[in-house]
């Protein structure tokens, strides 16, 4: 049987493990990580299958339910399946359900991979809807309008998300600064953000080792930090103010960033609502207008 310290319920288990992840071996790392993404799978799955599609030995999967004081992985998996009763539709359930609405890929034709890349996508645009709650918004939003400089850093998949938000938040009227890696001085610019400022960092597995670190040392100077990642197990979790999380469920050459940018997206057109006292119709500004 579970012990006293043994968390009793989903909510509880998400702490503890979040509170212990960063004490975690890189194996169980990535089970906390699947567990935390997938909840809906992990109630419906076999061990054997879960660990298949985590990439870690089913052994593990059970190791990892006793060092959290259960007997084996079904009593871990239990409150899963008693969170899975009230619980939203999760990705692969909205996958399977479109692919059955606009049918599964058939070939690898050019087209075939569009169409697994558009149902993938309109699954993960529905996710948002599920995994982003409306306070964090309405913080991040406030957060964003009382900046008075906003510094922006994603690098690698991040970028375009960086680029998108430097674009729309400078036609704002927004002051803002992309913290460039182009000469080695992303680091640099960022220790001359202020405490009436704000760092909005954009960052994905794997996650680009300076963007970690300039988040770490903004956190500590006590800077406002909004995050955009893919778990909130990521390295950018801790030290955020607000982290917005928008899972990926394949780590592959064909993840999209079509959830991302319409997160930032959805945060630029709320942030043009405040700026412009205007809730039913906010603009965004052009270049090319006269």
């Amino acid at each position: 049987m579970p012990n006293s310290s043994t968390p009793s319920d989903y909510e509880e288990l998400i702490r503890v493990i979040h509170d212990r992840y960063d004490d975690m071996s890189k194996s169980y790392q990535r089970i906390a990580v699947y567990l935390t993404q997938n909840p809906n799978d992990v109630a419906v799955l076999s061990v054997n299958a879960i660990a298949q599609r985590c990439g870690v030995h089913a052994s593990n999967f059970v190791r990892f339910a006793q060092a959290l004081g259960y007997d084996g992985f079904k009593a871990l998996q239990s409150l899963f399946q008693k969170r899975l009763s009230t619980a939203a539709p999760g990705f692969e359930a909205r996958l399977r359900a479109l692919e059955s609405e606009l049918g599964a890929r058939q070939d690898s034709s050019e087209r075939g991979f569009l169409h697994d890349l558009v149902v993938r996508d309109i699954a993960s645009l529905q996710n948002l809807l599920v995994e982003i709650s409306e306070a964090d918004l309405q913080k991040a939003v406030v957060m964003l309008e009382k900046a008075e400089i906003i510094y922006l850093v994603g690098q690698l998949r991040s970028s375009p998300v960086a680029d998108l938000l430097r674009y729309v938040l400078t036609m704002l009227g927004k002051r803002c600064v992309l913290l460039d890696p182009s000469g080695g001085l992303a680091t640099h610019m960022a220790k001359t953000i202020r405490s009436s400022d704000l760092l909005f960092a954009i960052s994905f597995r794997f996650y680009a080792t300076e963007v970690v670190n300039i988040v770490d040392d903004v956190a500590q100077r006590k800077i406002p930090i909004i995050a955009i990642s893919d778990s909130t197990l990521s390295p950018l979790a801790k030290a955020a103010n607000i982290l917005l999380a928008v899972p990926e469920h394949e780590y592959t050459f064909s993840r999209s960033l079509a959830a991302p940018m319409c997160l930032a997206q959805a945060l630029t057109v709320a942030l043009a609502a405040r700026l412009q006292r205007n809730s039913i119709n906010p603009r965004i500004p052009t270049v090319t207008e006269q």
